[in-house]
């Protein structure tokens, strides 16, 4: 289990933060750049935090307890740590208000619900495996964020209300950009999960590993094509965005999704 006040401490800074870039957002005008660089350090402290309390938590001395909120912790985790990166570099800031948000909510999920399901330690190539799939969980998710960042800049577009926070935001070219950028990345990155489980996993088909391979496959087939119809045929739009959102939820019933079932419906560990 988390200790209470480090978790509590975690939580309120992933909430300022979110909150704060919020309200930056809802003014509709770019702040300074000082501005953007205070909140992202308060969200690099939540995130600091939230390793430091997460580590000793997974990394037991049984082997990785990789419980179902312990796992959306570490995806989370992953993924504030990778858009606090990403911001260096690109515009992505204000993914930060869900994802700082989603963050607070698991740590706070994982301090009422302790319960573990250890993964007895094994190989690195197992290792490199569950890596390989925690950042590709992390960069898709992202990327189904601002698709449905890019879903509402299109809808206040298309009927004529560029006003508001749209005008905080890149230009809508700048943000298909951004969003085919992370598909193609967490497509990568999954085809890489994908191998490796593959290669280094006794039997990917087993029973207990049917259900997880299976829509793994098929989320990777979805990103798959909507890469190609981006190649082929330009899809952008809501044709991206539809796709982009459908890819995430097979993945996510792959592994969470049959977790939740095994874990807290029928209390398997």
């Amino acid at each position: 289990m988390m200790p209470i006040l480090p978790g509590l401490l975690a939580i309120i800074l992933y909430l300022l933060a979110s909150a704060l870039l919020l309200a930056r957002l809802m003014r509709g005008v770019p702040d300074a750049g000082c501005q953007r660089s205070q909140i992202m350090m308060i969200g690099l402290a939540a995130i600091f935090i939230h390793g430091s309390l997460l580590y000793p938590a997974i990394m037991t001395a049984e082997g990785l307890n990789l419980g179902i909120f312990y796992a959306a912790s570490l995806v989370a985790f992953t993924a504030a740590l990778l858009l606090l990166l990403a911001t260096f570099v690109e515009p992505v800031e204000n993914l930060g208000i869900p994802v700082f948000l989603v963050a607070a909510i698991c740590i706070a999920l994982t301090m009422i619900f302790p319960e573990t399901h250890i993964v007895p330690s094994s190989s690195w190539q197992l290792d490199s495996h569950i890596l390989l799939s925690l950042l590709a969980y992390s960069i898709l998710g992202l990327a189904v964020l601002q698709a449905l960042l890019l879903a509402i800049q299109e809808s206040h577009l298309r009927n004529r209300e560029p006003g508001g926070f749209i005008r905080a935001l890149p230009p809508l070219q700048t943000m298909e950009t951004l969003l085919f950028h992370m598909i193609a990345t967490g497509f990568v990155l999954l085809t890489l999960a994908l191998v490796t489980g593959t290669l280094f996993l006794e039997d990917i088909f087993a029973q207990h590993l049917v259900h997880k391979t299976t829509l793994s496959i098929i989320a990777w087939i979805v990103f798959a094509i909507l890469l190609w119809g981006r190649w082929r045929y330009g899809w952008r739009g809501r044709t991206a965005i539809r796709w982009t959102i459908g890819g995430f939820i097979f993945l996510m019933l792959a592994y969470f999704g049959s977790k939740f079932v095994l874990e807290l419906v029928l209390a398997r560990q």
